[in-house]
């Protein structure tokens, strides 16, 4: 089914269906002035809704049913939230029918046309294309010889930097010609996987590793606003964690440390302690600020807060003091920093966005220190950096969420 006709379904059984029930119940209700203020929301909040959930759902590692419910939630939310602050009389059957059969309709959508079955993508069998068949969800077929496209087939992947054979070339060229998708095997990588691989200083001259100024400025008052309710909102909790950590272990309540963070500038980032300072032997600055995931330092109460990332909850003076944002690259302790900078390569490119509480990397990897790890994490950063939108934001906050709950990561 093309999207449109998905769109114009949905919309005239979110819109007619409890309309009709009303009209059947009481014809002239249908005259009333709070039914059509009602109708013209629904419609409204039912188009933003699904525009929503088509954005969110681009974004690798996210699924389709995780992803309908919050978009027209928020979407219906904000539009009757609206109504209510002008105090407009509104029919609360209508709206609530309309926001019910809008995650119906696309639920069972989604569910017929099997939307989260892998996809079939045709590979031409030159160059770097060896590293697709790591890449889980969808159905790789390597061509044998350039030919007819296997049926059932939705694009050609094909590494198009690479010195192809002539008979390739015209077998790409009659793909495009015919209406077959062709991609370039780097873009297929992003997109499945939600990372960013930058091997030559060439890749980012088209800015790619730029973020929206005009969005950043936006996100960044956001931040403020944001951090501020919530901190008057939580202070309570704040004592009653800060109590609960001085009476599980000695030590102060918070952990402070230097951390790198926009632009390269370094500043003092605060935490709940969750860890006692008891690590037997001589150690250096980098082993100290290396957490394990059996970290004999942790305590009680810390291993709580980990698991539950309130001991991040301080980083609220971080965001007032415009050192960090809700949303972005985790930023590294000063030591482990220095020491990354040296061993990888574009590293400093992750500090050109302000860095977050929560971010890319962090669903989708969790803590990490080792080399190897951490490269595999500059490479989320720089989806995240490539991919600055209120719409990936909006992704990393449902799935922090469900960290939350999980406990995902935590060390």
């Amino acid at each position: 089914m093309r999207l449109r006709y998905r769109l114009l379904g949905g919309l005239l059984l979110a819109v007619g269906i409890p309309l009709l029930i009303r009209a059947m119940a009481e014809p002239k209700v249908v005259y009333s002035i709070n039914l059509q203020v009602t109708i013209t929301a629904a419609i409204f909040a039912h188009i933003s809704g699904y525009l929503i959930y088509r954005r969110l759902d681009a974004f690798p590692g996210v699924a389709t049913f995780g992803t309908l419910l919050p978009a027209f939630t928020l979407s219906y939310g904000l539009v009757f939230l609206v109504i209510f602050f002008f105090r407009l009389d509104y029919s609360r059957f209508q709206a609530a029918g309309s926001f019910l059969i809008s995650t119906l309709w696309y639920f069972s959508l989604a569910a017929s046309l099997n939307r989260l079955e892998p996809g079939r993508l045709a590979v031409v069998p030159v160059g770097s294309v060896h590293r697709l068949a790591a890449v889980r969800g969808v159905a790789w077929h390597r061509l044998q010889r350039p030919g007819l496209v296997p049926g059932r087939i939705q694009g050609v992947v094909a590494d198009l930097r690479a010195d192809l054979p002539d008979a390739w070339v015209r077998f790409i060229t009659g793909c495009v010609l015919s209406g077959m998708p062709v991609y370039h095997v780097k873009q297929v990588l992003e997109s499945l996987t939600g990372r960013v691989e930058i091997e030559h200083l060439s890749e980012n001259t088209l800015g790619s590793l730029h973020p929206n100024q005009a969005y950043s400025r936006i996100k960044q008052a956001a931040d403020w606003l944001v951090a501020l309710a919530v901190l008057i909102v939580a202070s309570p909790l704040l004592l009653i964690v800060a109590l609960l950590i001085r009476l599980d272990s000695p030590g102060p309540a918070l952990f402070r440390q230097q951390r790198v963070g926009h632009r390269g500038a370094v500043f003092t980032l605060y935490k709940f302690r969750t860890m006692r300072d008891d690590r037997g032997g001589p150690v250096t600055a980098r082993e100290k600020a290396i957490t394990r995931g059996d970290d004999p330092r942790i305590t009680r109460i810390g291993r709580v807060l980990r698991r539950t990332r309130l001991d991040e909850l301080p980083q609220l003076f971080n965001i007032l003091r415009g050192e960090m944002s809700w949303i972005g690259p985790r930023p590294e302790a000063l030591m482990l920093s220095l020491w990354y900078e040296k061993e990888l390569s574009f590293y400093p490119y992750r500090h050109i966005v302000r860095p977050g509480i929560t971010g890319w990397a962090q669903v989708n990897q969790g803590h990490v220190a080792a080399i190897g790890d951490v490269h595999e994490k500059l490479h989320y950063d720089f989806y995240y950096i490539k991919n600055f939108s209120p719409w990936l934001d909006l992704v990393i906050v449902m799935r922090t969420i469900r960290i939350m709950l999980t406990g995902f990561g935590a060390k």
